[in-house]
């Protein structure tokens, strides 16, 4: 099918895209109707049947497999190497706090994690002592500066080193598998934040020398909320005893003594799932690895994306804080004269545009998908021309539409 025609009819099955310029993604993406529809047929069932019966049980048990492999299916991975999560910060939490953790030990992290590594590594210095140390590796676009200087951190011993696959920030791919190996062959753990990677860019799970990653389902897999996913490499996971532990992690648990816990990630699976939100997970996962198509939505992805850029890049007045060379599809830019915040109001009300800004550099975020469309982004650039040609002071008011009643008052 040529693009055009594909775009289109992927479009009508994403509804949330005729919404306004859906570049939201990083926070949350648009959702399949047929996952919505999955996830209603699932919740009617139990309301009309409940849920208490034994084979609904086992039967849900075998949608979870069916969640893990689909995820696997977008990673490249084994499923018996995946653990469903409640998102991307309970997976990290969950692998985080299984550490032996000591007063002193030492954790690295770069200076643009996301408050989801953060705050485990924060509970961590807070609850044990533990010194958490954030490596300046500037906007992230230039890998021999980012290995040089973990390289140097990593002089001091370090029991962990956690960091994001693509920064929340700038956009940037970090260089995960030359860190992971750097940081297993310092005898750190190497534990990977892949809530901006995971569905957006391409790569291969194997292919990282890494030993845990963990998602979230709402973003670039266009899952429902309260889901993610938790990779750890074999080994690890079974030399690890999870902080946490319920019904899920055990693969046998006797009426008397005690149980066995799961060989691999399984072991991460310590609490319930809201079932409905499991089947979606699912769902948005194989829609979009069977019929949108990964390498397509990839390659298409990125390649507006880097149009994107280019056009905020020629308007004066505007900046693109996203390293070209490792540009994901996250592109933030500034404007001259005006706070991120101001900007990305106007950008919405302006162009519809569904986007955010990022407080820590003062940037206006685009999240770009494969279902958005050249037109669209053309049309955030002109928005994004007027700004940059104007103060807040002096840009022209918006347009508004008053209707008026019978009376000929304004209908508010």
């Amino acid at each position: 099918m040529p693009d055009p025609e594909k775009v289109d009819a992927i479009r009508r099955l994403l509804p949330a895209t005729s919404a306004g310029i859906f570049l939201n993604a990083g926070t949350c993406g648009p959702m399949p109707a047929e996952t919505q529809k999955a996830m209603d047929d699932q919740a009617a069932s139990e309301l009309a049947v409940g849920r208490a019966k034994v084979d609904q049980f086992l039967a849900f048990t075998e949608r979870m497999a069916e969640a893990r492999a689909a995820v696997a299916a977008v990673l490249v991975a084994d499923p018996d190497d995946i653990a469903l999560t409640h998102s991307a910060t309970d997976g990290l939490n969950l692998v985080i706090s299984s550490l032996p953790w000591a007063p002193g030990d030492r954790v690295l992290t770069t200076n643009h994690e996301h408050p989801g590594v953060l705050g485990p590594l924060q509970a961590l210095h807070d609850r044990l002592g533990v010194e958490v140390e954030r490596v300046d590796v500037g906007d992230g676009g230039d890998d021999e500066r980012t290995l040089a200087v973990f390289r140097a951190a990593l002089e001091r011993p370090a029991r962990e080193v956690v960091i994001s696959h693509v920064l929340w920030t700038t956009g940037a791919i970090l260089p995960v598998g030359r860190l992971g190996t750097m940081a297993r062959e310092a005898g750190a753990v190497a534990i990977i934040d892949g809530a901006q990677a995971a569905g957006a860019i391409p790569f291969v799970l194997d292919d990282l020398d890494i030993d845990a990653y963990a998602l979230p389902g709402q973003k670039w897999l266009l899952g429902p909320e309260g889901m993610g996913a938790l990779w750890v490499r074999r080994s690890f996971a079974d030399a690890t005893v999870p902080l946490t532990a319920g019904y899920l992690a055990y693969s046998s648990v006797p009426a008397a003594g005690w149980g066995t816990l799961y060989r691999g990630a399984r072991r991460f699976e310590a609490t319930g799932f809201h079932r409905p939100s499991v089947i979606g997970f699912a769902r948005s996962c194989g829609w979009l690895s069977m019929y949108v198509g990964l390498p397509w939505a990839l390659e298409r992805s990125r390649r507006l994306a880097d149009l994107a850029a280019d056009r905020l890049a020629g308007i004066p007045g505007v900046t693109v804080l996203t390293p070209r060379a490792n540009a994901s599809t996250l592109v933030t830019f500034g404007i001259a004269g005006w706070s991120s915040g101001r900007a990305a109001a106007e950008l919405a009300s302006r162009a519809f545009a569904i986007l955010r800004n990022i407080p820590p550099i003062d940037a206006i975020r685009i999240s770009v998908g494969f279902w958005n469309t050249e037109s669209e982004l053309e049309t955030l650039a002109r928005t994004v021309e007027l700004l940059a040609g104007h103060t807040p002071d002096t840009i022209p008011p918006r347009r508004t539409l008053t209707i008026l009643g019978s009376d000929g008052e304004p209908i508010s």
